[in-house]
């Protein structure tokens, strides 16, 4: 198990192609994809495929979207981590965690963690954030984590406000 780093209540580690499973369940929730535009997935071979042409790929950049497992047990509650979009020139933040999971701050903690990550340990400069424009809850969670509105545009053909932090804001924000 490779992991990235630890907060108080979660571990983040590298996904797996043995952890298709848990992706399978994530990705088969059409609640949790409600305002991603994604197709749910109903096999295994999807949610391997997923992993090996999706997620892997980033790690080699050091980035990646990352298991989130709930301490202790290494309960599996979703992703979290960081993606480079070539097409925007940018990092992007994003999370996605099990219904049953939501609520109780597990997002904000893992995303808060992952900008201090991303700004600390990569040295990144800036982070993006979006989210679907009536997705209440994700935007709660960006602007909980310091990140500041820019605008309402429409990527992936989906209209999304985007939200977006620099290292010294994050670091002013932080003490």
């Amino acid at each position: 198990m490779h992991i990235i780093f630890e907060t108080e209540r979660l571990i983040l580690r590298q996904f797996t192609i043995a952890d298709a499973a848990l992706i399978l369940q994530l990705n088969s929730d059409p609640e949790v994809l409600k305002y991603l535009h994604e197709p749910a997935l109903y096999n295994i071979t999807d949610a391997e495929n997923i992993i090996e042409n999706i997620i892997l790929p980033q790690y080699e950049r050091n980035l990646g979207r990352w298991a989130v497992l709930l301490k202790p047990g290494n309960i599996f509650l979703g992703w979290c981590g960081l993606k480079y979009r070539p097409e925007l020139q940018e990092t992007d933040l994003g999370y996605r965690f099990l219904r049953n999971t939501w609520g109780n701050g597990y997002a904000t903690e893992a995303a808060v963690s992952t900008l201090h990550y991303g700004f600390n340990t990569l040295e990144l400069d800036t982070i993006t954030g979006r989210a679907h424009i009536e997705n209440a809850a994700s935007i709660k969670v960006l602007e909980k984590t310091g990140m500041e509105f820019i605008r309402e545009e429409t990527v992936d053909d989906c209209l999304v406000r985007t939200y977006t932090i620099t290292k010294d804001i994050f670091s002013k924000r932080r003490k």
